[in-house]
């Protein structure tokens, strides 16, 4: 499997072994290190600051005899690297430039040294002296220098290095500790990935702040972030290096490296470079800046195929970790909240109709609802429950209703509409036998005006109980249950939406009310259009006729977050759910969801306003803008 080909560029930070002022005995570690890398796939590995020589060498950077060690090892080094057609290393050594020594990043591949990147914010305080022995990039413009007859570039403001995949930029230790790094400017520039050579000693609480600062640059500058510092090797007389490597990618954690290692270290991750490219399209501020371009370096980079990602995906975006489920299902439900109550304050409106179905969407909508009035100090009874039993609805879903809104305290309305479908039918000619759309339909419309027309009759809003997984994919009525005069639930995926409701369920809920929650979560997901079984159990079951809910929404979540193409999801698809759902069972139901989505954009065109809680939203009047008769062949002919 060739990973490049998907978007992504595997990438290594390592901590090797060292000994001070051994030049030798470093270059064989990081050749070790190379290889190790190599056996990985990977295909630019980055070693800590002044890794040639050790970081920890003191005044002995001063010794005539120590720089041209670093700079023949730095040639050793070259050499090895000439058999190396997928991978790049980046080093660190100390190089006399014009009179004044500086802390240097050499880029190397199998055409030699690419350029140098001179560190540019030189630390002078408490244990750092490091002004004594080095010069700043900013007293230097850009030139070459001579290493061995070649002819090597240095940037004063660094460099961008371009592969085939993916574009690069380095920066050394202090840099990322600044105001205004010089990542920053890079990525602005084009760099998807910064590579960070550190030296950066151990204090009780610098680990998590020194992690905290990693993943807030690879945050703000949209990119990929990898950091290796120096390890226990280096000198002790006054510090301690831990060894300390991670891999960010846009504020996420991907990979964290062993600290406190007497042995060589290395982490392996895989970089989404699609998604990230994908984020910076999306923002028109992320443009190049105005001053002087940063000097741009081609490499040469063969692909690499490998058995699978080094990567974990979520099967399930839209839901959050464990440890963030408290504050990310409680700022949802509180945006569903102050959502409804803005539009019930702006309305003057004192009462709302909603169709309580014993579903689980419409269960959100009701909890959604009984806590908007209680924030308004408005009493629960104005909240009007109707349900609705029809041809389908089952014994389950009418008493799971009834008994959901008697608890909640709302009002209870029973509506049955399947003597005014029957006469509908029979109006226009149908035969109530013939189960197809115009049956299902007829039911769903019904009760759509029922809604209306009681909201009218009321006074009051009709509170839409839709999901965005039924918007993408069309599933629901079009004038039927896909309308109303305000969706609480209109951005939340049916992933989320479970997600949700089980956490109302555990966490503000009484036993009572708690167990009708949970049977509504284990009933199956269904609009109960058609006549149940002979058991009485429900017949009609969405994810048999659609594909599973889990899915679509990591369908939906690559296609709007990223702009994945189909080959692309079906890949990432596969990786996240290994194991449980066969590759041509993804690929089917893939080709299920572009159908939908694009046959159904017509509905979205025109659906009602509700509050939108994550960065997926499928609002024609914010996040998504489409025809409603765009053509889905290009998508389909790429999974054929």
């Amino acid at each position: 499997m060739n990973i490049n080909e998907y978007g992504f560029v595997r990438v290594a930070a390592a901590s090797p072994k060292v000994r001070v002022a051994d030049c030798d005995y470093n270059v064989s570690e990081i050749k070790s290190m190379i290889d190790a890398a190599e056996d990985k796939n990977a295909q630019i590995i980055c070693f800590p600051e002044l890794s040639i020589t050790s970081y920890s060498c003191g005044d002995l950077f001063f010794q005539t005899a120590l720089q041209q060690k670093a700079v023949e090892a730095l040639s050793d080094l070259t050499g090895f690297m000439k058999e190396k057609l997928s991978l790049i290393a980046i080093v660190g050594l100390p190089l006399l430039l014009k009179n004044s020594l500086y802390n240097v990043a050499a880029v190397i591949s199998h055409e030699g040294v690419l350029g140098f990147v001179p560190k540019t914010y030189i630390p002078n305080n408490n244990e750092f002296y490091e002004k004594r022995w080095f010069a700043g990039s900013r007293d230097l413009n850009d030139f070459f220098t001579e290493i061995n007859g070649e002819s090597i570039p240095v940037s004063f403001d660094g460099m961008i290095f371009h592969t085939p995949f993916a574009s690069f930029g380095v920066e050394i230790c202090e840099d990322l500790w600044m105001p205004v790094p010089p990542s920053s400017k890079l990525a602005m520039q084009g760099a998807d990935i910064i590579f960070n050579l550190s030296a950066s000693n151990e204090l009780v609480g610098k680990n998590a702040y020194r992690k905290s600062l990693v993943l807030q640059q690879s945050g703000r500058c949209n990119a990929a972030y990898v950091y290796a510092s120096a390890g226990c090797g280096e000198s002790s007389t006054d510090l301690v290096f831990s060894g300390a490597t991670t891999i960010a990618e846009n504020a996420r954690l991907l990979a964290e490296g062993k600290r406190f290692s007497l042995d060589n270290e290395m982490i392996v991750s895989d970089i989404d470079i699609t998604a990230l490219r994908s984020d910076r399209l999306k923002n028109s501020n992320f443009i190049p800046p105005r001053e002087k371009s940063v000097p741009e370096i081609a490499c040469a980079l063969e692909a690499v195929c490998v058995e699978r990602l080094d990567r974990e995906f979520n099967p399930h975006p839209f839901i959050p970790s464990p440890e963030k489920e408290d504050e990310h299902l409680s700022e949802v439900f509180n945006i569903q909240t102050a959502g409804l109550a803005k539009r019930l304050l702006h309305t003057g409106v004192r009462t709302i109709t909603i169709g309580v179905s014993g579903g689980l969407d419409s269960t959100l909508a009701l909890l959604v609802a009984v806590k908007t009035f209680d924030l308004l100090n408005l009493p629960r009874q104005n909240i009007i429950g109707i349900t609705m039993p029809g041809f389908g609805t089952t014994g389950r879903t009418y008493n799971n209703a009834l008994a959901l809104m008697k608890s909640a305290g709302v009002t209870v309305k029973e509506i049955p509409i399947v003597n005014a479908v029957t006469q509908h039918l029979k109006d226009i000619g149908h035969d109530i036998n013939l189960h197809d759309v115009t049956y299902e339909n007829a039911q769903a419309r019904e009760r759509t005006q029922i809604l209306m027309d009681y909201a009218n009759k009321t006074g009051g809003l009709v509170v839409g109980t839709g999901n965005l997984s039924e918007l993408a994919l069309g599933w629901a009525t079009y004038n039927g249950d896909h309308m109303s005069m305000y969706g609480v639930n209109t951005s939340v995926p049916k992933t989320l939406v479970a997600s949700l409701t089980r956490w109302i369920a555990d966490t503000q809920m009484e036993e009572r009310p708690r167990k009708i929650l949970q049977d509504i979560l284990d009933t199956p997901f269904s609009p109960e259009l058609l006549p149940a079984d002979k058991e009485g159990k429900i017949a009609q079951k969405t994810e048999h006729f659609i594909g599973p809910y889990e899915l679509h929404d990591f369908f939906l979540h690559r296609m709007l977050r990223y702009g994945d193409p189909p080959k692309r999801i079906c890949f990432i698809a596969q990786h996240a759910f290994v194991n449980r759902y066969p590759p041509e069972e993804i690929l089917k139901w893939l080709k299920v969801f572009y159908k939908r989505f694009f046959a159904q954009q017509f509905k979205r065109s025109c659906m009602p306003d509700g509050p939108k809680v994550g960065s997926v939203n499928l609002s024609p009047r914010g996040d998504w803008r489409m025809p409603s008769d765009a053509t889905v062949r290009l998508w389909l002919d790429e999974l054929e």
